[in-house]
Formats: C-alpha cells, sequence, structure tokens
C-alpha cells in the first residue's frame, strides 16, 4: 500500500503513568488535531494507529503478573486477565472519543477479541476487516491488550508485538512511535548522548545503554521495544522506525509530514 504509516500513540505521553488511571485528555486532543490536519492535506495517506496502556492496564497486569502468563486455574489470576483487558478497553474508549471529535473516522479493533497468540507472539489474526476498513478510508485503531495464548494460556501483547505482526502482513512504508523520550539515547538515563540513527549493526554498540521504562511497563520499556523495531527492520529492509517526543505541540504533525525529528531506526543499505 502506498503513503501507509503506523503511528504509536505511547502510554506514557497519553496518560500519567505516576497516578492510575490518569488520561492526559489535552494531550489526547492536540495529537488528535494533528492527526486529522495532516489527513486533511492528503486523503490519500493510509493510517492505522495504536496505542499503549499507560496508567491504565500496566498497573493492573503487573498486580497479576498477567504478561508472564495465566496457566494458574485459580480465579484471581483469571480475574487479573479479565482486569488488565478492561482497563486497557477503559483507555481506549478515551483515545476513540479524542480521535472522534477530531472528526477522524476511526475504528477500535479490540486484540482480545480476535488475536490467538502462540507463546507471546501472534499466531492467528483475521486481518481482513482492518483492510477493509483501510480500503473505505476508516482508520483502525489497534492497543496494548490481553490476548489467550495456546501455550501461556493468557498474556499481554504490547503495540509493538501487535506491530510487528501487522508489519510483516500490510508492509507500511513508515512506523512512528511517539512517546516521552525525544529519542534514543546511547548513555540513558544521563540522556547526554542522543542518537539520531540507528541501525541492527550500530544497535549493538548501544543496547546495553538504551535503558528501561522508568514507570511501570510490564512490557519490557524502551529496550524492549527498540529491540524489537531494530529486529524488524532488519527482517523488513523497506519500512523505516522513528522514535521521537510527542509532547511538543506539533511534533507529531511534522513528523507525520516527512519531517526527521528524534531518532529513525533503518537497515543499513551499504
Amino acid at each position: 500500500m502506498n503513503k501507509f504509516v503506523f503511528i504509536k500513540l505511547g502510554g506514557s505521553l497519553i496518560t500519567d503513568k505516576e497516578q492510575p488511571r490518569t488520561p492526559r485528555l489535552d494531550k489526547l486532543k492536540s495529537l488528535a488535531v494533528q492527526i486529522a490536519a495532516v489527513r486533511a492535506r492528503d486523503p490519500n495517506l493510509l493510517l492505522l494507529i495504536g496505542h499503549g496502556s499507560g496508567s491504565f492496564g500496566h498497573v493492573a497486569a503487573k498486580k497479576y503478573a498477567t504478561r508472564d502468563g495465566v496457566k494458574n486455574p485459580e480465579y484471581q489470576y483469571w480475574y487479573g486477565f479479565t482486569e488488565v483487558g478492561h482497563e486497557a478497553a477503559a483507555l481506549n474508549k478515551i483515545v476513540m472519543d479524542a480521535l472522534r471529535q477530531a472528526k477522524l473516522p476511526a475504528l477500535a479493533v479490540s486484540p482480545s477479541g480476535s488475536v490467538i497468540a502462540q507463546d507471546g507472539i501472534v499466531k492467528v489474526w483475521n486481518l481482513r476487516p482492518i483492510k477493509h476498513a483501510l480500503k473505505n478510508g476508516i482508520i483502525p485503531v489497534v492497543y496494548g491488550d490481553v490476548v489467550f495464548d495456546e501455550v501461556l494460556g493468557g498474556t499481554i501483547l504490547s503495540t509493538e508485538d501487535l506491530f510487528m505482526h501487522l508489519a510483516w502482513k500490510m508492509r507500511p512504508q513508515r512506523i512512528l512511535l511517539a512517546g516521552l523520550e525525544d529519542g534514543i539515547y546511547a548513555d540513558f538515563p544521563a540522556r547526554k548522548h542522543k542518537v539520531k540513527s540507528v541501525t541492527p549493526e550500530s544497535f549493538k554498540n548501544i543496547k546495553s545503554s538504551v535503558g528501561a521504562s522508568a514507570s511501570t511497563d510490564v512490557t519490557g520499556g524502551m529496550s524492549s521495544k527498540v529491540q524489537q523495531m531494530v529486529s524488524l527492520v532488519e527482517e523488513i529492509p523497506d519500512i523505516s522506525v522513528q522514535l521521537f517526543s510527542g509532547i511538543e505541540d506539533g511534533h507529531l504533525e511534522r513528523v507525520l509530514k516527512g519531517e526527521v525529528l528524534g531518532t529513525v531506526i533503518h537497515k543499513n543499505q551499504s
């Protein structure tokens, strides 16, 4: 698909991860308006949006250790599984409200109701509804969520986990990860040496210094997300990933229009 972009709105960007169940409503409104402005100028732009769970799903997920699997038959663990799903859906509703207020034709796609995983990796996902949505000018919205797993019983798949599968099947040109950090740092948490470009080869030299999340993040934080995206561009060289801060007003719009901010992850062509 030409001009096809995945956008992730990070959980730490759209919620206050230090305060349970606290969305950043003004920031969500701004991000939605920025997306709408770019789409209005370029109606041929195809978008798929994903978002993290922030201070909604991650708190319950940590309490019940849901990411590690739900094979224990005890009631509390499966109750925890449903609680994480409930919290993820609650934040998704808030995100969808912001997108609708910006007059974006967005449609939520719940992973818990459509994905089966195998040992933490998507195994089955009928993508025909997503493809039909895109064909008709609708923006599918996925999010980090609980899913049933043939090995783990139940688990959590992050937005990046979902993007990995979707990228293989649908081949976007770009993946944009909007979060709090304004790029990848080779000396995290000092943040004195920002890396503008990362390839699978150069990542080996900074991998140990990228850092984890400063807040509750059961899906691995920054280091895990970067590792996934590095693996993705190594396997699919035509895709580039851009990691940048969405806090500053207008940054998402500028990146969507093609400006390079933050750090670009790409396959070394030399």
